[in-house]
């Protein structure tokens, strides 16, 4: 084969190839796209992010590496939680707030976060059977949490117990899956 020939079948196969990528790279957007705006399976088996998943990534994380200036108390209650979580730092205390109340509206919005996590997908299950009230503090909030469904009382107990671990232990917590308690 001349060289003139091996450059016009290589300049050839380079051309068909960019053109296949681009359509491909078209299709997959705008799959994806769609698969977004109706909640569908995603990328890595998961479902699509929503708008506010990265942000909320970030309060997290942010909160993660500072849990050596987060106090925080759980008392347990019959039907659940009440959980005191504040932080002398201003700028931490905020976030506490901002992060709490941003997974109160994923609950009522019916739009799970961490769901690798057993636990975690198993509280957004039973979103609609949790009770939650939050009050301000100087340095934070207080969050009652409860349930009438004594399984749901027992998730609300457990993820009490991951988030205080998550203060203590940090981002190796997030890594781990956290048990679904027993049903009675």
């Amino acid at each position: 084969m001349t060289l003139a020939r091996w450059m016009y079948v290589a300049a050839t196969f380079f051309a068909l190839a960019g053109w296949a990528a681009s359509q491909e790279s078209q299709s997959s957007r705008a799959c994806c796209q769609g698969q977004q705006q109706q909640g569908q399976r995603g990328h890595r088996g998961g479902l699509m992010m929503d708008e506010d998943h990265e942000n909320d990534m970030a309060m997290f994380h942010f909160l993660l590496d500072r849990g050596d200036v987060i106090d925080r108390t759980v008392k347990e209650l019959p039907d659940g939680v009440e959980t005191v979580t504040e932080s002398d730092d201003p700028e931490v205390a905020a976030t506490i707030r901002e992060h709490v109340r941003s997974m109160y509206a994923r609950l009522e919005e019916d739009r799970p976060i961490h769901r690798r996590d057993p636990l975690f997908a198993e509280v957004f299950r039973h979103a609609d059977a949790i009770e939650m009230t939050i009050e301000e503090t100087e340095k934070g909030l207080l969050v009652r949490e409860t349930s009438s469904d004594p399984y749901v009382a027992k998730l609300i107990k457990s993820h009490a117990q991951v988030v205080s671990a998550f203060i203590d232990n940090g981002r190796s917590e997030m890594r781990k899956n956290h048990a679904v308690p027993e049903r009675d």
